[in-house]
């Protein structure tokens, strides 16, 4: 008769104890063996988390074929048959001397035309700006938590380079750098299903912040209140206190939407005042 039976291994792991009436194993069980994975496998776990970490963007070529075996201290003919693999995943392709990349409709199921026709619609960008309340309030709450001193500098180079944008008065430059300061903290939460969830809806988010700053250019001011918000959230990041880290971007977003009705509200006015001089 076959019993299981717990051992005393690190873990309090359970194994199989076989025990037959006359001391032996059923025959099936006679061969049963462990088999160690092999390293092309090994390779393609170690990239795969590499890529689940965001080490390596979509779009993004991988090192080379001859750095790679060195790092992972590996023949190139075992990482060759690692990069087959993960390319047989759809993970990365190859380009004909070109190198290999990381595949770009990795975050293809979010940015699908769809997504991209409700960018077009004004109604969508507050429902929008709601959901990055959600979305980058919880990024920065971990950022703040887990943030590294190398996530710290990325984030003030992020927020230097708006700054930079705004004097050169470059509107897409400086939405681009805004969407990159975003997905800076949102890198800084090490948390790989927040950030692969930021980085696919990356062109929807720089289209909402492209639309939010041409909207608030006719409020004076808006520049340095929105720098302000973002120097907050950066500085409660950097000094590690979630809730202030939080807060801040929910502010900044917040200040964001209402400033956005009002402006739509004075639209609405001058629209109706336009419509009643010209039926006089």
């Amino acid at each position: 008769m076959l019993k299981i039976g717990k051992t005393n291994l690190p873990g309090a792991k359970l194994q199989l104890a076989w025990r037959a009436n006359k001391g032996s194993l059923p025959p099936i069980m006679a061969d049963l063996k462990i088999k160690p994975a092999k390293l092309s496998d090994q390779i393609v776990a170690q990239l795969e988390h590499l890529l689940l970490e965001g080490s390596f963007k979509p779009g993004q070529k991988l090192p080379s074929e001859r750095e790679l075996a060195e790092r992972f201290a590996v023949s190139r003919p075992s990482l060759r048959e690692a990069i087959q693999k993960l390319e047989a995943k759809g993970l990365v392709n190859r380009r004909q001397g070109g190198g290999t990349y990381v595949c770009d409709n990795m975050v293809k199921q979010l940015t699908d035309p769809l997504f991209m026709l409700l960018a077009q619609y004004p109604d969508s960008q507050f429902d929008f700006l709601e959901f990055r309340h959600a979305l980058e309030g919880i990024c920065a709450y971990y950022a703040a938590l887990r943030g590294t001193e190398a996530d710290h500098k990325k984030i003030k180079a992020s927020y230097e380079d708006i700054c930079l944008q705004q004097q050169l008065q470059d509107s897409d430059a400086e939405a681009k750098a805004v969407t990159q300061f975003y997905l800076a903290v949102a890198e800084a939460s090490h948390n790989i299903v927040l950030l692969h969830l930021v980085r696919s809806l990356t062109p929807l988010t720089e289209q909402n912040i492209r639309l939010n700053l041409a909207a608030l250019q006719q409020r004076d001011g808006y520049a340095d209140k929105l720098n302000e918000h973002r120097r907050r959230l950066m500085q409660a990041v950097i000094s590690r206190e979630p809730e202030l880290a939080r807060q801040a971007s929910n502010g900044h977003l917040a200040y964001i939407e209402e400033a956005l009705l009002e402006v739509s509200k004075e639209r609405s006015r001058i629209e109706r005042s336009l419509r009643r001089s010209q039926q006089a």
